[in-house]
């Protein structure tokens, strides 16, 4: 499905990635490891046409780098940007509203769906999204970009600040996804979750990626994660 090769990309004159090449296929959940700074949200923000960038993207086999994030989108990407980015003084349901492409007909997801994803968004439906708690927030982003449908979704810190039981219903929000066949990107700093579901495991380290295997191969080999990943 996604397919990238020899990407590099720049803020300005800085050179943050140098040479990426990775895949996502079908139903796959791949972490994508490392620690701040080492190129992971950039990948993310070059994927979705965020930021200037050379070499191949390739999704489905057709070219999608220098076309717009709205372009990418509406080929079957999605995004939830770690800043969350929900619109604050929209209600729940609005915002949920706003993810859907056309009229949402033929998404395999629905609002009920949301709702039962996350029965906590069904109690806060009528509720200005800028009230919502944080963890509130991260369930609201992700269930509206879930409700355009896509075919990846790519996750950047999704747990980031959240109390251990909403990064359990995040990690059952991502094992819901690979069950109906949605392939995600997973961009993670903490090693229990990204482990537990993903099927791969990438490690960044100065805009390279310096490892993948299985979580397995993650875990017999101490000197990748001393070398890039523990503080």
């Amino acid at each position: 499905m996604l397919t990238i090769n020899n990407l590099h990309a720049f803020y300005g004159k800085s050179h943050v990635l140098h040479g990426v090449h990775f895949g996502v296929g079908k139903g796959e959940i791949v972490a994508l490891l490392g620690r701040n700074g080492s190129g992971r949200s950039t990948t993310a923000k070059a994927i979705m046409g965020l930021v200037d960038c050379e070499g191949e993207i390739s999704w489905n086999g057709k070219a999608i780098q220098g076309k717009k994030p709205f372009e990418v989108a509406h080929m079957g990407i999605g995004y939830v940007p770690e800043n969350r980015d929900i619109f604050p003084k929209l209600t729940v349901h609005q915002n949920l509203m706003l993810g859907q492409k056309g009229k949402g007909e033929g998404s395999r997801w629905s609002f009920d769906d949301m709702y039962a994803m996350f029965p906590r968004l069904k109690e806060r439906e009528h509720t200005e999204a800028g009230v919502l708690s944080g963890g509130e927030q991260q369930m609201l982003t992700l269930c509206r970009t879930l409700m355009g449908d896509p075919e990846l979704i790519i996750i950047d810190e999704p747990t980031e600040g959240l109390a251990p039981k909403i990064v359990e219903l995040v990690a059952q929000y991502l094992q819901t996804l690979k069950q109906r066949g949605v392939s995600v990107l997973l961009i993670e700093q903490k090693l229990t979750i990204a482990m537990n579901i993903s099927d791969r495991a990438l490690v960044m380290g100065h805009g390279s990626i310096v490892f993948e295997g299985t979580p397995d191969d993650l875990r017999a080999n101490p000197y990748i994660r001393k070398e890039w990943l523990e503080v």
